[in-house]
């Protein structure tokens, strides 16, 4: 069941094929839980919705539109679905609302360790350009070099067109490289 496509894997789910639905979670939990803790910064409220998300796609199964790719469709439904329990628990507590259109993602030193400049030092330092960042610019870069999303998938997880995730990842590499060679030359 591991091997089969996207598509296969989606069909099976859609008919009520729970071992495909346990293959789709146990390939995208990791990831998407890690994605809806940089949108809540709350273990419970990640945990809590991602479960109830997985629950909500396999009582809706039927109803599933066919896809190609899950990823997109995961991302950009579970970030809709994380945003709208944090608004609804905003509204009866004291957690922060979040802008759907805009999220804040913040990156760790250690989410760099499996890049090539794995010494903590140069870890710290590009975990805190990446943080001075646009928070869009963080999406983008989080859901490309994180999440391993493509272009496309990007653009329909945030809800943008395609140029727009091009761009967007353009310009932080852009600011990210300006920001590195300016450390380069005060050799910090």
């Amino acid at each position: 069941m591991k091997d089969l496509s996207d598509e296969l894997l989606w069909k099976n789910l859609k008919g009520g094929n729970i071992k495909a639905f346990s293959v789709i979670f146990k390939k995208f939990y990791p990831t998407l839980y890690s994605y809806g803790l940089k949108i809540s910064k709350d273990p419970i409220i990640t945990e809590d919705s991602l479960q109830d998300f997985f629950v909500y796609v396999f009582e809706h199964k039927e109803n599933l539109s066919d896809l190609q790719s899950i990823a997109p469709y995961l991302f950009s439904s579970y970030r809709r679905f994380i945003i709208k329990k944090i608004n609804k628990i905003q509204k009866s507590s004291t957690v922060r609302s979040i802008d759907e259109n805009v999220v804040d993602i913040n990156f760790t030193p250690e989410e760099f360790l499996t890049f090539q400049e794995s010494t903590t030092f140069r870890n710290k330092n590009l975990s805190k350009l990446i943080n001075k960042l646009p928070k869009r610019q963080k999406e983008v870069v989080y859901l490309k070099f994180y999440c391993d999303l493509r272009a496309r998938e990007i653009a329909e997880t945030m809800d943008i067109n395609y140029q727009s995730v091009i761009n967007t990842l353009h310009k932080a590499i852009k600011n990210l490289r300006e920001e590195l060679a300016i450390l380069k030359l005060l050799n910090i």
